[in-house]
């Protein structure tokens, strides 16, 4: 189950992981940012605040997560991963072959200099 809010003040999607994530949580994340990249023509940053990877609570709910990755990536300019967990570092050097959003990586309890570097006034 994830949290999140989009500030469409800033154009900024925030997620926070807060057990297994289930396919559900990629609907209603869909929900919410379609309609806004409709509006806007994308986001400026999507900050996921995860102090540790939860993992997924299904295959289906992996399947969902990287089909929500392949539909949004090309409307995202920057992602940034504030986590302490090793999946940080991987996900900054695999998914920049994948996606053409700039991603970074934060160690946890920054998420104030990755809001920083979203906006570009890091």
């Amino acid at each position: 189950m994830i949290e999140y809010n989009l500030d469409a003040t800033t154009s900024v999607l925030y997620i926070k992981p807060t057990s297994s994530l289930e396919k559900s949580d990629f609907i209603k994340l869909a929900e919410v940012a379609d309609p806004h990249i409709e509006a806007t023509g994308g986001l400026a940053g999507v900050i996921i605040d995860a102090p540790a990877f939860p993992g997924w609570d299904s295959l289906g709910a992996m399947v969902e997560h990287f089909r929500f990755v392949r539909d949004h990536h090309l409307h995202v300019q920057k992602v940034c991963i504030v986590t302490d967990s090793a999946i940080g570092d991987v996900a900054e050097r695999l998914a920049s072959h994948f996606i053409t959003a700039e991603i970074k990586h934060f160690p946890a309890g920054s998420l104030d200099a990755a809001k920083q570097w979203v906006s570009g006034t890091a």
